[in-house]
């Protein structure tokens, strides 16, 4: 054991008060409770995996409205599908940058973004399959079953990586 000398630093010298920290960017993205964004969730693998899967729904919905359709019922079941992933989506984004998860603790938020990738994910993987099998050759309505299967493979991902943390987390704190 050491029992040398500690430095404590606080905020009063022996000349009297000191000036208040100055305020910088980086201590800004910290993420203390007083903030109201947290500003490295912007720059977190999970927020750079959510951006991307909203832009890959936006560009497939957008795909499959500018071309001709030669099946109503295939893609309007496909466009349903990625907007409201993509609304759903948006709304845990904002979620997590206006940190609501902490003052609403009546949810489970874990829970609801898991089932709601779980659920998101299976219905859009039917609706890409769908709509790549009734695109006939159409590059903007097999653009946008490619842009679709691209949206699955991202929820997968992020699905696969918050279920990994989480058990992860359960099954170290049980043991400590």
């Amino acid at each position: 054991m050491s029992h040398g000398a500690r430095v404590i630093r606080t905020g009063v010298s022996s000349g009297g008060p000191a000036a208040p920290p100055p305020v910088t960017v980086a201590s800004s993205s910290a993420g203390s409770d007083v903030e109201l964004v947290d500003g490295g969730y912007f720059r977190s693998c999970a927020g750079m995996l959510k951006v991307a899967q909203m832009i890959s729904l936006l560009i497939g919905f957008i795909s499959v409205n500018s071309s001709p359709w030669t099946d109503y019922s295939a893609y309007s079941f496909f466009q349903i599908v990625t907007m409201c992933d993509l609304v759903m989506i948006l709304f845990f984004y904002i979620m997590h940058i206006f940190r609501v998860y902490r003052k609403l603790t009546c949810v489970s938020w874990p829970l609801a973004e898991f089932l709601h990738y779980l659920i998101g994910t299976i219905l859009l993987l039917i609706g890409s399959i769908v709509a790549a099998a009734k695109s006939y050759n159409i590059t903007g309505l097999v653009a946008g079953a490619t842009f679709g299967f691209l949206a699955t493979i991202l929820c997968v991902i992020s699905m696969w990586s918050s279920y990994k943390v989480s058990c992860i987390t359960q099954s170290t704190s049980k043991y400590h």
